[in-house]
């Protein structure tokens, strides 16, 4: 009878993916970084750290630091790398500088304008001015606000093609990242998965891309990277890929980044072009866009105490400007957060049918001095020239305002999956169970069904239960065999060299028969002999950070949760989403380690501690 039971339980509910002999492990990466090969690394003095400097850093050999000439060396390897450097202008001011560009002929007139320009950046590089150069690419604010930032009047993307066509150098770019993707690639020990960055940023508005796939250097020389300099459209990014994917038998996912600076248009409820969002829209926005970055450098993209009033911890690394000629402050709005969009998902699902924003998390750096660094007492910097304490100040030619002062040491892609290898790498990808990391290396499961057996939190067989009775995060629960709840496993495990851990929580949206969006933070499982209030909060942990030293102790907080938890609001008439956020105990920042070497009392910008945390991708519950 109980077979027959779970028989129909998996038939019901589509938990059939996953078998009893289903195993995965952890996996640890950084699916952003870029290196001398990117315009903007390269005029912020990345002049040396190329691709392969890159894979040796990220598999913990040391390296030469581009700007200040010292080795350095990752604290903890990683298992997988992507080198993701612009697809616009890709190689060129490296070329340029280094007399190694293919000229084309492109008439006296156009010749001489681009002998100009090659001038204008020798000049820059020789005055160090390298910065003020890169500037003059940003972008200009919109002229009106609302409406299609591409089609503004101020929007002028022809203007970063100063030096002509400089394809043939793009191309030889693109092969020495394929040829050291190819070198460093070891299946079962390291995984470097090739892909690049389509840069989109229409007056301000980051719609950034990067792009990955996981075929290896015979199809991706059949190609040149897409870039915003073709189109600032992500439907055409779409179009290219499903395109390029036709002609060369390559994969594709596109993942975006930094919608915590979109102005509104990452997650808006219409298009780019404010044309509402038809079912069709929304399945091609989902089979190219499964996953999306949730923190990295520039700051945290879950949600924001604007949105979400009720969560302590709703405004972490929070990022306060755009990429523009303007210096500037954010305008916080619904459309540039994870969480917010989660929701509005949910509502246009009930209005279409489909869910435009029904995808994973994961975390990754945005580095440009070619070295992964999320790690706050090993942190690099954004760009090679703000990578020590002295040079994070606001530098000449800065037009943002923003400085090395700002940056997070952030963050890291988690992935379960079978082996370390880009084909189990990429799966994890497109099946979302994926979680992202500000960057410890916690260890985080999370399964969702309705009817686990007694124990199977603490059983050794959690992950075997999880799979057999229940889906993992990125999956979906439908409708049920048995009467109540849906019932959540969460295993949570330390960071071995890191920090113990304060507690974990779920996160629950979901939408009325109305329409109306909620959202809710559960505590779950916590250290210490902390008590729940009436509303449900948690007094804090405590901090153990000493202030003078940059040192804290493991005296609070534990090693390791192991919960089952059963939502306690739960209607079965509404779709719904749930992830689980777990949190360390307090730890030094970044700018702390760097304001106490430089004698400073407190860091120019930033908390002096924080709270790393985890997020995992999310299960769907639908009607």
């Amino acid at each position: 009878m109980r077979l027959l039971a779970i028989t129909l339980l998996l038939s019901v509910t589509g938990l059939a993916q996953a078998s009893e002999e289903t195993e995965t492990q952890v996996y640890f990466g950084d699916t952003h970084l870029h290196t001398t090969y990117s315009f903007d690394a390269f005029l912020n003095k990345n002049f040396t750290a190329d691709p392969d400097t890159s894979y040796r850093w990220a598999k913990g050999e040391p390296v030469i630091h581009p700007y200040n000439r010292t080795r350095v060396q990752i604290g903890t390897p990683l298992d997988f790398l992507v080198v993701s450097d612009h697809a616009e202008m890709l190689g060129v001011m490296r070329a340029i500088r280094g007399e190694t560009i293919e000229w084309d002929d492109i008439g006296l007139y156009d010749s001489v304008k681009r002998w100009w320009a090659v001038r204008q950046l020798n000049t820059a590089l020789d005055n160090d001015n390298g910065r003020a150069f890169f500037a003059s690419f940003l972008p200009k604010s919109a002229a009106e606000k609302g409406g299609d930032p591409v089609a503004d009047i101020n929007n002028n993307i022809a203007g970063v093609a100063i030096f002509g066509d400089t394809t043939n150098t793009s191309k030889d770019a693109w092969q020495d990242i394929i040829d050291a993707a190819e070198q460093h690639n070891e299946p079962g020990v390291f995984t470097s998965l090739l892909g690049w960055e389509w840069s989109s940023i229409p007056t301000g508005a980051n719609l950034h891309r990067i792009v990955v796939t996981p075929d290896g250097g015979d199809k991706a020389s059949q190609y040149i990277p897409f870039g915003s300099d073709q189109s600032q459209y992500p439907e055409d990014l779409w179009q290219w890929l499903a395109d390029t994917g036709e002609r060369t038998d390559s994969r594709f996912i596109a993942i975006p980044h930094n919608s915590n600076i979109s102005k509104g248009y990452m997650f808006a409820e219409t298009t780019v072009k404010g044309q509402p969002i038809t079912a069709d829209y929304a399945r091609t926005r989902m089979q190219w866009e499964p996953i999306t970055e949730m923190t990295q450098i520039k700051g945290d993209s879950e949600t924001h105490a604007q949105f979400s009033p009720d969560d302590e911890f709703a405004d972490f690394e929070t990022y306060g400007y755009y990429i523009q000629t303007t210096k500037n402050n954010t305008q916080i709005t619904a459309g540039d957060y994870v969480r917010p969009a989660l929701k509005k998902g949910l509502a246009i699902e009930q209005k279409i049918g489909v869910n435009p924003f029904k995808f994973g998390f994961i975390g990754s750096t945005d580095a440009h001095s070619g070295l992964a660094s999320p790690e706050e007492d090993n942190f690099q910097g954004k760009m090679a020239s703000d990578s020590t304490p002295e040079t994070k100040a606001p530098a000449l030619g800065n037009p943002t305002g923003a400085s090395g002062w700002d940056m997070s040491a952030s963050g890291l892609a988690a992935v379960w999956a079978e082996e370390n290898s880009r084909e189990a790498i990429y799966a994890a990808f497109k099946r979302k169970e994926t979680y992202a990391t500000s960057g410890p290396r916690l260890r985080v499961q999370l399964f969702a069904g309705w009817d686990f057996p007694a124990n199977a939190e603490t059983s050794e067989d959690f992950s075997r239960i999880g799979y057999q009775y229940g889906v993992p995060m990125g999956g979906d629960l439908t409708a049920n065999a048995f009467a109540g709840a849906p019932q959540f496993l969460v295993r949570a495990v330390k960071d071995p060299v890191d920090a113990n851990l304060d507690r974990v929580q779920i996160v629950k949206g979901w939408v009325d028969a109305t329409g109306e969006q909620h959202e809710k933070v559960y505590n779950i499982d916590w250290s210490g002999d902390r008590e729940l209030d009436a509303a449900g909060k948690l007094p804090a942990v405590g901090n153990t950070v000493d202030l003078k030293s940059a040192r804290y102790t493991n005296t609070i907080g534990q090693a390791e949760f192991a919960v089952k938890w059963s939502d306690p609001d739960f209607d079965a008439a509404q779709s719904a989403f749930y992830y689980a956020r777990v949190l360390q105990i307090p730890t030094p920042r970044n700018g702390l380690f760097d304001s106490l070497a430089l004698g400073l009392d407190t860091p120019p910008r930033g908390p002096k501690t924080i709270q790393e945390r985890a997020y995992t991708s999310p299960v769907w519950y639908t009607p």
